[in-house]
């Protein structure tokens, strides 16, 4: 059976400049863990039992990152699942989209990530090296983009 894992595409809006389009004020938050190849992701993590996928992408957050539930509105309308082998067994990670409500709040890292990045979508997908995230963090993007 497949290892299952929910976290949370965080980001937050700048204020634009005027003459710039409001896609360029899009920042999305992503770790770097403190183990293996120190790797950057969005917040996430395993399931516990009695645990539902969403309550786990939001404990995981809180636990990772420091955000409380209360400080993130949950974009409607976006889910996304991912499945890649890790030490040669599958493992499904499903994320959602949420954006923090105050674009200064404080980040606390656990101790599983050494560092945190608020990133424009370039500097985004060169950070993180998998090419399925590279191309979640362009879908939501396009999905943001396309929001009025």
């Amino acid at each position: 059976m497949a290892v299952r894992a929910c976290g949370l595409i965080i980001y937050r809006r700048l204020r634009p400049a005027p003459s710039s389009k409001a896609a360029d004020g899009i920042e999305y938050l992503l770790l770097q863990t403190s183990y293996g190849t120190h790797h950057w992701t969005p917040p996430k993590g395993h399931v516990d039992p009695g645990e539902d996928d969403l309550q786990t992408a939001f404990r995981e957050t809180q636990e990772e990152a420091g955000l409380q539930a209360s400080q993130l509105n949950l974009v409607e309308g976006y889910r996304k699942e991912l499945h890649y082998p890790v030490h040669g067994k599958p493992k499904t990670v499903v994320y959602w989209l949420a954006e923090v409500k105050d674009c200064n709040a404080e980040i606390k890292l656990s101790e599983e990530h050494q560092a945190f990045r608020w990133l424009k979508l370039e500097d985004a997908c060169k950070f993180a090296e998998y090419e399925d995230m590279q191309a979640t963090l362009k879908d939501v993007h396009q999905f943001l983009c396309s929001k009025k």
